[in-house]
């Protein structure tokens, strides 16, 4: 009876068991339902994009005014900010010493030059007598010696003069091209020492440069572009935000690359008529960049990041395939894609997070949408159910009362 007894328990044991086992075969060998996804076609439009640098604007021409000779400011003849013109007199260090070291130079160059008049009439004298035998020998060669110390004296006596002058001349300090200048650095009455005093900097206006560092890579290209560059090769954005009307050209690229960042300076010049530019402003220069011109453009949403890499999701029928690309630049919501995808495939811009390379699609909402206009839809039937189970209570209330 015990035997029997378990036998009894055990059949239905099994058939649970073998039931079980079937709901999970069924499971498991059913195919995952295709993603919900949503898809641009990759079209090939015109992209005219530009590389963007920070950038210093300086004067092509900047002088700092110092004194090259020590002495007492006496003079100042210009109104500071002003544009002063080629030659205008700035400022004026006290002369008077140094007119008068002048006029002792050439006075010195007269002496000289009587002392050697005067050496070459007696060296003359010497040599006719020489000549008739009635002067020593010794008295001939001393006059010929007096005659090119003269001669000597005279020289220093001339550089003295020039000396002097130079220096009469630097104590009045003229503009050396035409440009606008600063605030005075000194004030009338203050002493200057040579070299070590700035006096103030002047800075020519117009054409300006503007300064940018690019790395040592580029400078091929940036020769390239001093032989052959167009209009719309340079564009400097102010620092305001506001893009500078003129267009610029290469005015130099520097001598050699800094070995310590592997860049190398290069100077881009842009005409200043109303001089907008101002030498230590700062703004963004824009490079056309080589590579723009017609190219494959996707929205940037679709693209993912991958350690580095950049991947797109490709629709082909009903199939998914992850395809590696190269970007360009952004281009308002878009992207440029420079390799990986041709003209009129369609990239996957919603429901990629949830797809594997392989993975089934379908066009349409994603399954959130779905599941909410579903839940939506059922909590609509369960109302009307719940209203109609509610009618159907009612009537055996009322044929109650009629019994009763």
């Amino acid at each position: 009876m015990i035997k029997l007894k378990y036998t009894f328990w055990a059949a239905p044991l099994l058939a649970l068991t073998w039931t079980a086992c079937k709901h999970q075969d069924k499971n498991a060998s059913a195919a995952p339902p295709p993603t919900s996804v949503s898809v641009a076609t990759a079209e090939a439009a015109s992209a005219i994009y530009y590389n963007q640098y920070q950038a210093t604007v300086v004067a092509l021409n900047s002088v700092e005014l110092r004194a090259q000779v020590a002495g007492f400011i006496t003079g100042i003849f210009f109104k500071e900010g002003e544009v002063v013109p080629k030659g205008k007199l700035l400022y004026e260090i006290d002369r008077r010493k140094y007119e008068a070291a002048y006029q002792q130079a050439r006075a010195n160059l007269s002496s000289a030059q009587a002392n050697l008049v005067k050496a070459q009439k007696d060296a003359d004298r010497y040599t006719f007598l020489l000549r008739q035998d009635a002067v020593a020998r010794q008295t001939y060669d001393q006059s010929v010696a007096a005659l090119a110390t003269a001669r000597s004296q005279v020289d220093v006596a001339r550089a003295g003069v020039t000396s002097a002058l130079t220096d009469l001349s630097y104590s009045v300090i003229k503009a050396p091209f035409t440009g606008r200048i600063g605030i005075s650095q000194v004030k009338l009455g203050a002493e200057v020492s040579i070299g070590s005093t700035l006096l103030n900097t002047i800075s020519s206006e117009n054409p300006m440069g503007v300064d940018i560092v690019v790395n040592e890579q580029d400078i091929n290209r940036y020769y390239k572009l001093q032989r052959h560059s167009t209009d719309s090769t340079f564009r400097l954005q102010l620092s305001d935000g506001i893009m500078y009307k003129q267009r610029g050209k290469i005015f130099a690229i520097d001598r050699g690359v800094n070995n310590q960042t592997g860049t190398i300076k290069v100077r881009v010049e842009f005409s200043n008529p109303r001089d907008s530019l101002k030498d230590g402003m700062s703004g963004v220069l824009n490079v056309l960049n080589n590579e723009s011109g017609s190219r494959i453009q996707i929205p940037y949403k679709a693209v993912s990041e991958q350690m580095g890499e950049f991947f797109v999701f490709v629709a082909q029928d009903t199939i998914a395939h992850q395809i590696k690309v190269k970007l360009g630049p952004r281009i308002n919501d878009k992207v440029v894609v420079m390799s990986g995808l041709n003209a009129g495939e369609k990239v996957i811009t919603d429901g990629f997070q949830r797809l594997r390379e392989g993975g089934r699609i379908t066009l349409g909402p994603p399954p959130a949408a779905q599941q909410s206009a579903g839940g939506k839809q059922g909590r609509q039937d369960n109302v009307q159910q719940s209203s109609g189970s509610s009618q159907s209570a009612e009537k055996p209330n009322q044929n109650q009362q009629q019994s009763k």
